[in-house]
């Protein structure tokens, strides 16, 4: 199997954004009074914003957007650079480049973050597009889903072409499912080996080596 449509999720996937991620939580959460430790927020890499909030704190529709801002506050002038591209990414975009493939970041990350980070470390090179968020979170209230459809759009109108879906949480995984397209699970990020196989992922994979030769077809299961 080889792919012509590469969708790659943003973080835990390209790049570790563990420090800026966890930060601006706990800015966020301080203003209302929460004191948590960096490593009780890591599971917050990944879902939607809004989502992490609500669910785990019950907070109402109107703290939520308070948190939001709050989060904004510390995440678009500090927590943004608070990141690093995981080894063997950039040699792996190039390869597939080189190869021919199509390539666009589908991410649950409000697009203008997520242009300013490919930038910051120059990755926006490799890519024909980018589905992120709007900032009020509205393309994500249902889940990734209407992130891949748009990307897809863009990208292959008349869904001639085969594309696949690449990420490490169970959110990139499920998109995939309900789109139809299939997913690719990294086990570097933030999600489990049980999670991913659990939402599942048509494939995981341990290391981009391993991304790059299914993606291009030179991978034997």
């Amino acid at each position: 199997m080889s792919y012509e449509i590469c969708l790659f999720d943003l973080d835990g996937t390209l790049t570790d954004p563990k420090i800026g991620i966890t930060k601006s939580f706990q800015y966020a959460l301080s203003s209302f009074g929460i004191s948590e430790e960096l490593d009780n927020l890591i599971r917050f890499i990944g879902p939607p914003l809004r989502e992490s909030f609500q669910v785990s704190y019950g907070f109402s529709d109107s703290d939520t957007e308070m948190a939001v801002v709050k989060y904004r506050e510390y995440f678009s002038e500090t927590g943004l650079y608070e990141n690093s591209v995981y080894p063997g990414i950039p040699e792996t975009l190039r390869k597939l480049k080189d190869e021919g493939r199509i390539m666009a970041v589908a991410t649950s990350k409000a697009t203008v973050y997520t242009n300013r980070i490919l930038k910051h470390f120059k990755l926006d090179g490799f890519f024909s597009f980018v589905s992120g968020d709007h900032m009020d979170g509205s393309l994500t209230k249902n889940g990734k889903g209407e992130i891949i459809r748009i990307a897809l759009e863009k990208l292959d109108p008349g869904r001639r072409k085969s594309a696949v879906m690449i990420g490490d949480r169970k959110h990139d995984v499920l998109a995939a499912n309900e789109i139809g397209i299939d997913s690719i699970g990294d086990t570097w990020g933030y999600g489990s080996r049980d999670e991913l196989k659990t939402s599942g992922a048509t494939w995981i994979v341990d290391t981009t080596d391993e991304l790059c030769r299914l993606i291009i077809g030179k991978y034997y299961h």
